[in-house]
């Protein structure tokens, strides 16, 4: 029998209680991480707009994702992806001023606004693109603009249907750089379950594409906005950067409804 040294066994202790910590962090990171990532916020009972629903393809009998309306006949649509925190109804009157020739569709995500079941990145894929088949039966040019989370989801409708015009406001390359950055410690790209690796579709996207950032973003860093606009082909998207601080701050400067007014309404990007 080996003699071990007094002073070896509290080291020992120290990295197992060490090793068991780190465990137990990862171990919560991975059950929680939806948590940590989607915030489901209520529809107000007097939120503007009429509602559309979809039905869930495969979901329980009755489950259903709404989507906020306002109607306009004609060719042009937008479809509207927002933040992991928000209410989209909220926007209606800011989209109704930077886009007055579309009809508008504001997707409330599965467990946002009154629709079913829970939110996740296969969940949002699949209603995004049912939302988008169904507005096509009425209008034959739809642009999509995604915010911060909704940035993948837009990038992902568009790698995949014909739209007309993609918009992204405070965009990343993928939610699995952004945790990584966020939690460097922690082996992220194999807990994560929602990836949102938009750089891997971006170079499918064919549609003229506007990326739209704030000077200085405390949850999206510059990098992940620089990133994603290097994975789209040449010539297919440009970048905007508002001089505004703060994650949520683009939508209050005054260049940015002048802004998505002139892109929905160019022909090419430039």
């Amino acid at each position: 029998m080996i003699p071990v040294s007094p002073r070896v066994v509290p080291a020992l202790a120290v990295v197992l209680a060490g090793a068991l910590a780190y465990g137990a962090l990862c171990g919560l990171l991975f059950l929680r991480q939806r948590s940590l990532l989607y915030f489901p916020q209520p529809r107000s009972a007097d939120a503007p707009g009429e509602l559309l629903t979809l039905p869930i393809t495969g979901g329980p009998p009755g489950a259903r994702v709404l989507v906020t309306v306002r109607r306009r006949p004609g060719p042009k649509a937008l479809l509207y992806f927002g933040g992991n925190a928000e209410a989209v109804a909220g926007q209606l009157p800011l989209l109704e001023a930077a886009f007055p020739e579309h009809a508008l569709y504001l997707m409330h995500y599965r467990g946002y606004g009154g629709s079913s079941g829970q939110p996740s990145e296969q969940a949002l894929f699949a209603d995004a693109l049912a939302l988008f088949d169904r507005v096509r039966a009425d209008h034959d040019h739809i642009a999509v603009l995604g915010r911060s989370l909704g940035s993948g989801v837009a990038v992902h409708l568009a790698a995949r249907r014909p739209v007309a015009r993609l918009v992204l406001v405070t965009p990343f390359d993928s939610i699995e750089a952004v945790a990584s950055r966020q939690f460097p410690l922690v082996p992220v790209a194999l807990l994560l379950r929602d990836k949102y690796r938009s750089w891997a579709v971006a170079p499918r996207v064919e549609a003229p594409t506007l990326l739209i950032a704030a000077a200085r973003d405390e949850v999206i860093p510059r990098a992940h906005t620089d990133a994603l606009l290097s994975s789209f082909r040449p010539g297919v998207a440009s970048l905007v950067v508002l001089p505004v601080d703060g994650h949520n701050a683009v939508e209050g400067s005054p260049h940015y409804i002048p802004l998505l007014r002139e892109f929905s309404a160019s022909r090419s990007v430039e």
